[in-house]
């Protein structure tokens, strides 16, 4: 008898651990489950799944399931970007989608804290490693003095067209209209669809979904780095925030129903447990569980150096047309 209360005593503090908190736990993974700005898709031909890194010129690692084992099996740009700037030889922030019956896979080429920035573009029918083609620049810049910063690239499709959402600190988040191949900047100028003018919160990493009827657009808010060095606030770690549309080129508005570009947001997923600034996010639908976000996060119980960031996943919950984790 004692044993059954303290199994159901353990139980019934996990379950009120979890009401407090609010959020679940990242899904379980193992194998290579180091992560930095994450970027999945599952290849159409097998389903297999593919984990694009932040390192080493975009790390490539696979799987049969989501949860792993993950296997590192190279990387995208072995000799860096052909674009000429700072940071070449050092690419962030991929964006993995298929167009066309080609996956493209967007890249950032800066250094950290500049503007000096680009992104660029790598295709592959297979996303396999040496399958990958450096189509360099896509015509998104930016340099001292712009309104924005030319990192963090994100492809969201239109129908027809498609639209790049990208940015970081200066402005926060862009958007700019591709051409019929999403290889370039179709012409027409980027414009703002989230800014926070309260200062002290930068927002970075955007990402667009769609979800019945509405566009939904996430970004990564807050200090997303070097927290074993020097520890922000409490509350001032990366989390992950959301507004909604019926259009995906503007007038994005939170639960509140206040505007995303002026500092509206309302928090998707954030520091809970041991689980500490969690960003870098993705949506992506998995052929059997639906759709599911994906970011990077820190284990306060492993570590909370950038090399130790680890993946997590959560299969996305709906209520009242928004959705939770």
């Amino acid at each position: 008898m004692f044993q059954f209360f303290k199994h159901f005593l353990v139980a019934a503090m996990a379950v009120a651990l979890t009401l407090v908190q609010g959020y679940s736990d990242p899904g379980a993974c193992s194998g290579a489950c180091w992560a930095h700005d994450p970027a999945i898709i599952q290849r159409t031909s097998d389903g297999k799944y593919y984990k694009f890194n932040t390192g080493g010129n975009i790390e490539i690692a696979t799987a049969t399931n989501i949860a792993g084992p993950w296997t590192l099996k190279g990387f995208v740009l072995t000799s860096g970007s052909s674009i000429s700037n700072a940071g070449s030889k050092d690419c962030w922030a991929p964006d993995v989608s298929l167009v066309n019956g080609v996956y493209h896979l967007y890249y950032s080429v800066s250094t950290f804290g500049t503007q000096n920035s680009a992104i660029g573009l790598a295709t592959s029918t297979t996303l396999d490693p040496g399958s990958w083609t450096d189509k360099g620049a896509v015509g998104v810049t930016s340099s001292a003095g712009k309104s924005y910063n030319a990192i963090d690239g994100n492809l969201i499709a239109v129908g027809s067209d498609y639209y790049l959402n990208f940015g970081s600190f200066w402005g926060d988040i862009f958007q700019v209209k591709l051409n019929a191949a999403a290889t370039k900047g179709g012409g027409a100028a980027a414009y703002n669809i989230e800014y926070d003018s309260t200062g002290g919160s930068p927002c970075e990493g955007s990402y667009m979904f769609y979800y019945s009827d509405y566009y939904y657009l996430t970004w990564s808010r807050g200090v997303c780095c070097g927290y074993d060095t020097t520890k922000p606030a409490a509350g001032a770690e990366y989390k992950i925030m959301m507004c909604r549309s019926k259009s995906a080129t503007g007038s994005f508005v939170d639960k509140n129903g206040k505007a995303c570009t002026a500092s509206g947001g309302s928090v998707l997923l954030e520091s809970h447990g041991n689980i500490y600034g969690p960003g870098g996010q993705g949506v992506f639908t998995d052929s059997t569980k639906g759709l599911v976000l994906y970011y990077h996060y820190a284990n306060t119980n492993v570590g909370l150096g950038d090399g130790s960031y680890l993946f997590g996943w959560n299969v996305l919950k709906w209520s009242d047309g928004w959705p939770s984790v």
